[in-house]
């Protein structure tokens, strides 16, 4: 059977305390506290993935960073089966390219890419993020903070401009989207933006979630 045209990643980080959201444990001054955080966005994360890769006929994997390959399975299985692999190392760029290479050698028509951070996401900015992807090559999620929240490329999009779209990004600094918006008019690629939304890093990120489903 053939694989599934369209692919969504969420690049999630395994919620150990002293090992995730380090900039939430520095604010908030509880490692435990931040790791839980981050379980409960991954959860979230995951739920809209689900709905999102459903609707846009997606197949839905999940990219993890911290764990074995036994560790992975296992977690996997614990958020519900999705196909649960490791990042590997690198850069974030590295990673990112690194996820494309294996899903387009795969066989897919278009990728999507997400974190994990996002307590706003909805499955509707998914299944808008691929028909996007039906009309150009490039499409991107702003973020509050200057950066990116969703980065997706058709096939087009990957073989003319992947690797330059990522390399020597200023990551975690407020001119990543500038940079990429750059760097994709230099290839000539077209591109769509999808709404803007904020990330949880700090403490005070906290606060739009509270009462909010987990």
């Amino acid at each position: 059977m053939a694989p599934p045209p369209r692919r969504l990643v969420v690049l999630a980080r395994w919620p150990a305390p002293g090992r995730c959201k380090r900039r939430l444990a520095a604010s908030c001054g509880s490692a435990s506290a931040a790791a839980a955080v981050q379980h409960a966005l991954t959860l979230h994360t995951l739920a809209a993935a689900r709905a999102g890769a459903a609707a846009a006929g997606a197949q839905l994997w999940l990219a993890v960073d911290g764990l074995g390959e036994r560790a992975r399975r296992r977690w996997g299985a614990q958020l519900g089966g999705p196909i649960c692999i490791g990042q590997g190392g690198g850069s974030l760029g590295t990673r990112l390219q690194r996820q494309w290479r294996q899903a387009f050698g795969a066989g897919a028509a278009q990728v999507v890419l997400i974190g994990s951070d996002l307590p706003r996401l909805e499955a509707a900015d998914l299944t808008a993020a691929f028909e996007a992807l039906e009309r150009r090559p490039l499409v991107l999620g702003p973020a509050l903070d200057g950066g990116y929240w969703l980065i997706g490329l058709n096939r087009n999009g990957f073989a003319r401009a992947g690797a330059q779209l990522v390399a020597g990004m200023p990551w975690g600094g407020p001119q990543v989207l500038a940079s990429t918006l750059s760097a994709a008019s230099g290839c000539g690629l077209e591109l769509e933006l999808l709404r803007r939304q904020g990330d949880l890093d700090q403490r005070s990120d906290l606060a739009p979630w509270q009462g909010r489903p987990r």
